[in-house]
């Protein structure tokens, strides 16, 4: 069992594993409406929406997360303006906005002498990196997060399965669809020292969409969207450390894997399920 826990009794590894754990907690509340709403294009757009408040804060030796975080304002403004317009539909708004901010921060970036350096950080993160006070920053962006999802589930849910119900009701939709953008944007800048922003969606859909075969109330979704992000982040620290590979990248891939074995499993039960039935009622008839 030595090469199962040797890795975690290092102090950077295990500061990654919480890194990851806490990260994978705020996804999986942010990522559960992403997946209900069918929103995963905008939390990609998102991602890479805060590329260039990233890059010009790296360039000026400011907090990263700051810097994503004005970004990813920057970028939710816009795609709630542009959705507005009736002459296309919202998902050419984020198009645009996503390959016009991804340019941006390229352009920014490629000013840096450290260009390949700085722009592989940023898009594939550095767990490994992560150090005490990125810890409690991402616990008191949980703490945000847990607050906004509790305030706002009513008018989230109404929302997400028929606004004309938010209108009547008073849950005035608007302020919930901005309240849901930020949300977004706190888990995809929050991710960023783990696995950057080109990696985020996997940990920010993977696990809520594979949480949804095996639950249909939300809370119970996020709850194990939750679990199974921190199993993706253990299990992906522990083969990068013995395989080599890339730590952000492995754990991206985890929760891909997880939500595959997830759906296989949910189908070879449903297989059985209705083989019981049927053999059940030929055996009553």
């Amino acid at each position: 069992m030595e090469w199962l826990i040797a890795p975690f009794e290092v102090s950077f590894v295990q500061r990654a594993l919480w890194g990851g754990v806490l990260v994978s907690m705020i996804c999986a509340l942010a990522g559960t409406w992403v997946v209900v709403r069918g929103m995963a294009f905008l939390g990609e757009a998102m991602a890479h929406g805060m590329l260039p408040g990233v890059a010009v804060a790296s360039l000026s030796g400011w907090n990263l997360m700051l810097g994503g975080a004005v970004s990813a304002v920057v970028m939710a403004a816009g795609v709630t303006v542009l959705g507005r317009s009736r002459r296309f539909a919202q998902d050419t708004a984020i198009g645009l906005l996503f390959v016009g901010m991804l340019a941006l921060g390229v352009i920014i970036v490629s000013y840096s002498r450290s260009f390949a350096v700085d722009l592989t950080s940023i898009l594939f993160g550095d767990v490994l990196a992560v150090r005490g006070p990125d810890l409690v920053q991402l616990a008191v962006a949980l703490g945000v997060a847990a607050v906004v999802c509790a305030a706002g589930h009513r008018a989230f849910v109404a929302l997400s399965f028929d606004p004309r119900t938010a209108t009547a009701l008073g849950l005035r939709p608007r302020v919930a669809h901005g309240a849901l953008l930020l949300l977004l944007s706190l888990a995809i800048v929050s991710s960023l020292h783990v696995v950057g922003t080109l990696l985020v969606v996997g940990l920010l859909v993977a696990p809520p969409a594979a949480a949804m075969f095996w639950a249909d109330r939300i809370p119970m979704i996020m709850l194990i969207a939750a679990l199974l992000g921190s199993l993706a982040t253990a299990t992906g620290l522990l083969i990068s450390w013995h395989a080599g590979t890339a730590a952000g990248a492995t754990i991206a891939i985890t929760s891909v894997a997880l939500f595959a074995a997830s759906a296989s499993l949910s189908r070879a039960r449903g297989r059985v399920a209705r083989t019981t039935t049927r053999r059940t009622l030929e055996r009553t008839s």
